[in-house]
């Protein structure tokens, strides 16, 4: 298998799971909208636009469409991510044992947001075939 193929199929792998992680905000939006820092009015709205965009970034590594642009709007997302959410829930944990799953979901998204930066930064693909091609 060859350098480019390779890279398909992890782009298409990493972007089933931003799909995942996209649908699972409209299927448990009431569920997620705990999760948005208090000042931040209209909860379940934030947590609607977030999964709409990662479905949208999701679609745009499947089609090759506007990969960079969407690599780097999934970053500064997650990252924000990451900063506002999973570092003051990790602080908020000191001796607690959910502290382990404050700190996995920390971890989780720094490395989705690594790989979506890997995605928008390679421009040795571009302009090749789509993913699912």
């Amino acid at each position: 298998m060859n350098s480019q193929s390779i890279y398909r199929v992890g782009l298409v792998l990493y972007a089933l799971v931003i799909g995942f992680f996209g649908v699972n905000h409209f299927l448990n939006g009431t569920g997620f909208q705990n999760t948005i820092p208090g000042f931040l009015p209209y909860h379940i709205f934030w947590v609607y636009l977030t999964g709409a965009a990662l479905i949208a970034a999701a679609i745009s590594f499947l089609t090759g469409k506007h990969m960079r642009l969407a690599g780097l709007f999934l970053f500064a997302f997650l990252i924000i991510i990451v900063l506002t959410i999973h570092l003051p829930a990790v602080i908020r944990s000191e001796g607690d044992p959910i502290i382990s799953i404050a700190l996995t979901n920390l971890v989780k998204d720094t490395g989705l947001a690594g790989a979506a930066l890997m995605i928008a930064g390679n421009d040795r693909y571009a302009g090749t075939k789509t993913p699912i091609e």
